[in-house]
């Protein structure tokens, strides 16, 4: 199956990169972990606080946590670019810090509201015709959750390949990528259930662990979020490079 071929190169992409994927990515991983972290070590503050959101202590958290997330969209956008542009154009690291590609990392900011917007108008709209169904027909209702992560997965990537096309500077437009992909519906479906069961697997001790707020489990998130984010881009990468420039991905 073509999914499970996309998912597997995406991975070993990772595996056979990865000292060039640590040198990208560790020092911008951490900045994007920092809101996360700083939750984390405020959590029972935060918790004394939230009933009183003007609190000089709940507007300064809240500013603060604001901030990193700021820093951490910028740092996670710089991952993606360097990344793609790795993999893609062959641009090596020299440092534990890639070079920063500005405009591109912009674009990729726009490019990925777009898609997220499409997704959610095509997901919301499927799951209200399903619901209607679902009130028909009640049995039919179990189809709403994987409907949507399949039409979700479908949409997601057949139009994902214009993020690693600006990552790397080539002009390309939805409607470019979608006809590219023309006919691989099915291949982005079983691709979409793939991910969906490796998240549920590689974050279930983190879910059932007696103490999810103990620092054990927050390093494992961390740990494993950092492997999601480079697998999840090199998944982009590897559709990109298929789809588009014609790469093999046995």
């Amino acid at each position: 199956m073509k999914g499970w071929q996309i998912f597997v190169h995406s991975v070993r992409l990772v595996l056979n990169n990865i000292g060039a994927a640590f040198r990208i990515s560790f020092v911008l991983y951490l900045v994007s972990a920092a809101a996360q972290v700083y939750g984390y070590m405020n959590a029972d503050t935060m918790a004394e606080v939230e009933t009183d959101a003007f609190s000089p202590e709940a507007i300064q958290l809240d500013g603060t946590t604001l901030f990193l997330s700021l820093l951490g969209l910028v740092a996670s956008l710089w991952i993606a670019v360097a990344w793609h542009r790795f993999v893609l154009e062959e641009e090596y690291p020299t440092g534990f810090l890639p070079r920063m590609h500005g405009a591109k990392m912009l674009g990729y900011f726009g490019r990925s509201l777009l898609i997220g917007i499409i997704v959610m108008l095509g997901t919301i709209g499927a799951g209200f015709i399903l619901g209607v169904v679902a009130f028909l027909a009640p049995p039919l209702g179990l189809l709403i959750f994987p409907v949507s992560i399949g039409l979700g997965a479908v949409l997601f990537f057949r139009l994902g390949s214009i993020l690693p096309a600006c990552a790397i500077g080539q002009k390309l437009s939805l409607n470019e990528a979608w006809a590219a992909t023309r006919g691989e519906a099915t291949t982005f479906v079983v691709l979409g259930v793939i991910i969906t069961l490796a998240t549920l697997v590689i974050f279930l001790p983190s879910l059932i662990n007696s103490d999810p707020a103990s620092v054990i489990n927050l390093i494992y998130v961390l740990v494993v979020n950092w492997f999601a984010t480079i697998i999840g881009i090199s998944l982009l990468t590897t559709v990109y490079g298929h789809f588009i420039q014609g790469r093999p991905i046995d």
